[in-house]
């Protein structure tokens, strides 16, 4: 009994590494059976996904023609490799297994989740059914559902299974999606924004030099009763101090002279005045004797 068990075992072992084995065969020989998927087959040698590929009993790889392929042969050779290996199904899958799907929609495990990088669902494929048809895309939530299901190219049941779609997938995070022409864009009127404090013009550096500082506004209140401004004075009130006086001439230093030798006007008469009172003063005395 344990020997049959262990021949048994025996058995079952090599039957997987057998497996592995052709599985990895598999895919060389019916990529190159057909010449229309020859770019990708050249794509997944240069990205060494064959050797990785092997690893695994059972798999879907969900092949692209050359037509359809060539738009991605442009990017690096790291975002090629991410988006194949969403292309590689964890799981076998034909004709016969898509048609009879009970469910509208299936979540399918890819390769790309298997290496721990996968976010947001994109280590994961979508396939529905709608109307007889089969389409695959992006789980990634509002991914489009855009790559259609064409036919079965080569199938190894329950081990390895070969099957063309229209188109890439491209799931968001790996690169630039691929997303139907987008329709025109609706014109909206903008809407007024704020001003934005950084464009506020500042002060200028004459204002900024004339504003008032602390001392200020500690007077505030002083310089809010208004001030008489003081009179300014016409050159017809005062002289300027800072006119020369003119020079005098000798014609008048001789009237200067005269003037002060002549007794005032005033002078005179209060002397005659004097003169009469005494006179009359004089002759009240003698009238007396």
């Amino acid at each position: 009994m344990g020997l049959n068990a262990s021949l048994y075992l025996l058995s079952l072992t090599i039957l997987l590494v057998f497996s592995k084995v052709v599985t990895a065969n598999n895919i060389t020989l019916a990529f190159q059976k057909y010449s229309k998927f020859s770019t990708m087959s050249n794509l997944f040698i240069k990205t060494k996904l064959i050797v990785p590929i092997s690893k695994y009993q059972t798999i879907t790889v969900l092949a692209v023609s050359n037509d359809a392929i060539s738009s991605i042969t442009n990017r690096s050779e790291v975002e090629l490799r991410n988006i194949l290996m969403t292309h590689v199904i964890l799981d076998y899958y034909d004709e016969l297994k898509l048609q009879g799907m009970r469910e509208k929609s299936i979540m399918l495990t890819t390769l790309y989740q298997t290496t721990g990088l996968g976010e947001q669902m994109n280590g994961f494929l979508n396939v529905s059914k709608s109307e007889g048809r089969v389409y695959f895309g992006s789980e990634v939530k509002n991914s489009p559902l855009n790559a259609e299901y064409v036919s079965t190219v080569y199938h190894n049941p329950y081990n390895l299974s070969i099957i063309q779609i229209t188109m890439p997938i491209v799931a968001p995070g790996l690169s630039l999606a691929i997303f139907p022409p987008p329709p025109p864009p609706v014109l909206v009127a903008p809407s007024p924004t704020p001003m934005d404090a950084s464009v506020v013009p500042g002060p200028s550096p004459m204002n900024a030099a004339t504003a008032p500082g602390p001392a200020a506004d500690e007077n505030s209140s002083d310089s809010a009763v208004p001030k008489t401004p003081p009179a300014t004075a016409t050159a017809t009130d005062t002289p300027e101090a800072d006119s020369p006086a003119p020079a005098p001439s000798a014609d008048n230093e001789k009237i200067e002279a005269a003037d002060k030798a002549k007794p005032s006007s005033s002078a005179s008469k209060a002397g005659s005045s004097f003169d009469v009172i005494l006179l009359l003063a004089f002759l009240a005395s003698f009238a007396g004797f």
